[in-house]
């Protein structure tokens, strides 16, 4: 399988990565005051940025590229840089970090049931939800420092997505013709489940910040229709499916 053209991906993640070493940490000397609800889902979010993607990466080598592999090590290690960035936000708020969560531990056992295509698959919800999630967190609190945290994780996300979606599209390829879109059909039917979960889940916490339960999965729901159209298209790097704004006011 022709999996070529992602050492662009490489040289992207590396370009970033050189911009963040530029520009430094969020000043981490600032005390953020946020609602509890909205601490318990940064609580909740920081153990889903958090891992090692060991699972993830051999999954990537054994698929030949080793362009695609080293672009890969570079993802996991910004969704590390995320966990961080989190864990300090908590910590100069005086919050702990948590152990585990039971959404996170489900999350992980999806992704290692087969293949590479599945494990991006269950990932590619978690990266949708997750773009929602902190722009409505960049925008809904009041905060600098929380509102900075947030909207770094978020350009980020936004850069993942593409990527996630390149490589969907070469896999789906290996499938019949007539397959792919019933595939990409049921990943939107997860997402929508795995999205009214986390509404429910994060409901509190999601009124705090100016978005409601509903607002927040239909949003993502319709964002999702982008990320199909991308994975089955030839020229999914030009996704633009990033949830609409909603600033509370």
């Amino acid at each position: 399988m022709d999996t070529g053209g992602f050492a662009k991906w490489t040289r992207r993640f590396e370009d970033e990565l050189e911009r963040r070493r530029t520009q430094g940490d969020p000043d981490w000397a600032q005390r953020p005051t946020l609602h509890p609800a909205v601490w318990a889902g940064i609580q909740r979010f920081q153990v889903g940025e958090d891992g090692d993607g060991a699972n993830l990466v051999g999954k990537a080598e054994e698929a030949g590229d080793s362009d695609y592999a080293q672009a890969v090590r570079l993802f996991v290690a910004e969704e590390q840089n995320h966990a961080r960035l989190l864990a300090r936000l908590l910590a100069a708020g005086g919050v702990p970090t948590l152990s585990g969560h039971w959404s996170d531990a489900v999350f992980v056992r999806l992704r290692r049931l087969m293949g590479l295509r599945m494990e991006l698959l269950v990932l590619m919800i978690a990266e949708v939800v997750a773009l929602r999630y902190y722009q409505a967190l960049r925008d809904g609190t009041d905060d600098p420092l929380t509102s900075d945290v947030a909207g770094r994780i978020l350009a980020d996300e936004q850069r993942h997505v593409p990527f996630h979606c390149e490589r969907l599209h070469a896999s789906l390829a290996e499938l019949p013709r007539a397959l792919r879109r019933p595939v990409m059909t049921l990943w939107r039917l997860l997402l929508l489940a795995v999205c009214l979960v986390v509404a429910v889940d994060h409901g509190p916490a999601l009124r705090q910040l100016g978005v409601g339960r509903l607002r927040f999965t239909a949003d993502t729901a319709a964002s999702s229709g982008a990320v199909v159209s991308a994975v089955l298209t030839p020229r999914p790097d030009a996704w633009t499916g990033a949830p609409p704004l909603h600033r509370r006011g």
